[in-house]
């Protein structure tokens, strides 16, 4: 029988081969407390981050090799993630260097196992040498930028341990080199930028070191921490193992004591279909964030390990919002209370340390809180959450419900002469792309969705009025959308404030507009919309964001919204919009190949096309973090692939009063299928062969 419960071993990488910072990023590591990132020299990591303190984006611990950087010879490495670790591998002048890498759980810190052999034929002197850098920090002020902070630091040399403090002492960091046994090597370097171990090493013959670095507040318990992992790491990379295959499993298992909730155990002989929808789930639990330093608690992250370590992003979390239903119920409540106490057109998310508000308003804000609440509210089934007053720091109070009718006729706000709403500038949207700017098809289309969503929930609520008053507006709004679409081309203008049009070949046209009014358009136009997805926006393995016929597609590099890759969200939501448009073979016919791109860890904040950047064992390749590209290892809006396999190809349906009918596709895919331990409301179901099945 096909197993529903993955390991850290379903998820194990392909093998990158980096040859001095090629179009490469670097896998990231956490344990839920700590964050780093690898880097390209086979032992380096860089970025370590356990908030309050952070190293910043800084690079530690590159290797030397007889007094030589390593990475100045020019080999390449070679580099496999799990969620547990990540494994590396080179050979630099005869020998043989491999390490393993982790965040010890529960530990401030990171450790790498090195293993080095030598394959000459002849016994040789080793000299391993570390080269260390450290920028350790606790900044008074909240993090409100993207980079995470770090400051200048005194190093000690302390044997072979490094300790680094800033001037005002906030922070400190331990870094050194121990031996297979756990004690401190003996250092021959002496210096605060090199510790170097040397012995003799017979042919064939392999000895071990690692390399062990901790921050936190307190000298004491730095050290303690430090002594810990040191004396047992073979022990700390176990545990790390054991911890997140335990954590996998508590994905899919009923009344777990990791999650307020849990996911539908997937059933199927599909391939392609059980890596995406595992690929979805793991990419939300390696957002988890358990610090005590936290103001609101858990909370889940938006982008790993590199940008915005402690914000969390409206627009990115409710992409997964039917996961955080699902699983995270109890999180997903008071981060929504969170967020509407602060008031949504103020911020695009919030930082955890202080609880505050983070850069400007995003447009879709609106939208992404009414699928929010409705998920909660559908999938859960707490309605007496909508009578939750809640008071912003301006001094409005009021109810979650009435927030929701609020949200629903925001747009009235941003209505110009054409009856649209104008969305702003391209701060407010998409960021990268210039031209996708003011009245754009996906919002206005999402705003037929929110008023009839906020009709239903007001029905719910026994206001008929208002539910029967939305309804209308929103009958009134689709003509309105449908009039900047190009008939014949399958997209949209976007309407600038003199009246001018602009051809936009967007896929957040196609997905939005596909996922929330696909049964309002005409067959003629779902027909030509799947088509110009299908031939200027899909890919074997991934998707183009923009169109590389677009007027705008010179405008930037960044792949997360441009003509070279696209963000993580993107294929996902597209396909869901193929089936609501009806089209599901062109899904079909494409999951192999996105499970290709599921072989880098979990989703990248955005992935190359083909055409942009050599595929990685037929995988889409994820984007590099410099300029121009800017874009982290991973990003928190996974939870849309568990989605497309929930709502897109099984086709569940849940409404607010719990629901639930199934169709869907699957029957075309694998019609043994099946969903186990669908909890809605308190009740649980299985979905076998398109029928929803109560559990007694």
């Amino acid at each position: 029988m096909p197993r529903t419960i993955p390991t850290v071993e379903d998820f194990a990488s392909a093998v990158v081969v980096d040859r001095f910072d090629d179009m490469v990023n670097p896998p990231g590591l956490t344990n839920h407390l700590a964050t780093a990132q690898v880097d390209h020299d086979v032992v380096a990591v860089r970025s370590l981050c356990v908030p309050p303190v952070s190293q910043g984006d800084t690079i530690t611990a590159q290797l030397y090799l007889g007094g030589r950087l390593a990475r100045s010879f020019g080999e390449p490495v070679h580099t496999q993630w799990r969620p547990d670790r990540v494994e590396r591998r080179t050979v630099v002048d005869g020998w043989e260097v491999s390490t393993t890498t982790a965040c010890p759980p529960g530990e401030a810190g990171v450790v790498v196992r090195i293993e080095v052999r030598n394959a000459a034929g002849v016994e040789r002197e080793l000299r391993l040498g570390l080269w260390i850098a450290s920028t350790v920090t606790r900044p008074s002020r909240p993090w409100l930028r993207a980079e995470a902070p770090q400051a200048p630091n005194t190093v000690e040399v302390a044997g072979a341990r490094r300790v680094g403090r800033p001037a005002d002492r906030s922070a400190v960091a331990v870094q050194g080199m121990v031996d297979a046994t756990g004690r401190d090597v003996v250092d021959h370097a002496g210096t605060a930028q090199l510790i170097e171990a040397r012995g003799t090493v017979g042919p064939g013959r392999s000895v071990v070191h690692s390399y062990v670095h901790v921050v936190g507040t307190g000298e004491e318990e730095v050290t303690a921490a430090y002594e810990r992992v040191a004396r047992d790491v073979d022990g700390a990379l176990a545990a790390s193992t054991a911890r997140w295959d335990a954590e996998l499993a508590a994905l899919f298992t009923p009344g777990n004591e990791e999650f307020s909730g849990h996911l539908p155990a997937l059933r199927t002989s599909d391939h392609a279909l059980r890596t995406l929808y595992w690929w979805g789930a793991m990419g939300v639990l390696w957002f988890r964030r358990d610090n005590p330093a936290s103001v609101l608690g858990r909370t889940y992250d938006t982008l790993m390990p590199r940008y915005w370590q402690t914000t969390t992003f409206i627009w990115d979390y409710s992409l997964s919002s039917m996961v955080h239903a699902l699983l995270d119920p109890t999180v997903m409540r008071r981060q929504i209370s969170h967020w509407v106490g602060l008031d949504i057109d103020e911020h695009f998310g919030t930082e955890w340390l202080t609880g505050g508000p983070v850069g400007n308003w995003y447009s879709v804000n609106h939208y992404a809180l009414i699928r929010l609440v409705h998920d909660y509210l559908r999938l859960h089934g707490d309605h007496d959450f909508l009578g939750e007053e809640l008071t912003t720091p301006g001094g409005r109070t009021r109810s979650i419900g009435d927030d929701v009718r609020d949200w629903a006729t925001a747009w009235h706000r941003l209505r110009g002469p054409s009856g649209l709403a104008d969305y702003g500038e391209i701060d407010n949207l998409l960021e990268c792309v210039s031209t996708y700017v003011h009245e754009v098809a996906s919002l206005n289309a999402a705003n037929v969705w929110n008023m009839r969503t906020a009709a239903a929930i007001s029905e719910h609520q026994g206001r008929a009025g208002d539910a029967a008053r939305l309804r209308a507006e929103a009958e009134a709004l689709v003509p309105l959308v449908t009039e900047l679409y190009l008939p014949g081309r399958g997209f949209f203008h976007a309407r600038r404030p003199d009246g001018s049009l602009v051809e936009t070949r967007h896929c957040y046209d196609f997905a939005t507009v596909g996922t929330t009014i696909a049964q309002d358009l005409p067959a003629e136009q779902r027909e030509e919309m799947v088509r110009f997805f299908v031939e200027e926006l899909r890919t074997p393995s991934w998707m183009r964001a923009l169109s590389p016929w677009d007027e705008d597609a010179g405008y930037s590099l960044r792949a997360d919204h441009q003509w070279n890759g696209a963000y993580p969200a993107w294929p996902a939501d597209s396909a869901r919009a193929a089936i609501a448009l009806g089209r599901p073979d062109v899904v079909l016919e494409w999951l192999p190949g996105l499970a290709r791109s599921a072989n880098q860890g979990p989703p990248g904040q955005a992935h190359f096309v083909e055409e942009a950047a050599a595929p990685v064992e037929g995988g889409a390749r994820k984007t590099p973090p410099q300029l121009p590209y800017i874009i982290d290892w991973s990003c928190s809006s996974a939870g849309a692939w568990c989605e497309l396999v929930l709502a897109g190809i099984f086709g569940v349906e849940v409404a607010l009063d719990g629901t639930v009918t199934a169709g869907g596709c699957i029957a075309d895919l694998d019609p043994d299928a099946r969903l186990e331990g669908l909890t809605v409301q308190g009740r649980t179901y299985d979905v076998v062969g398109g029928q929803v099945v109560p559990r007694s």
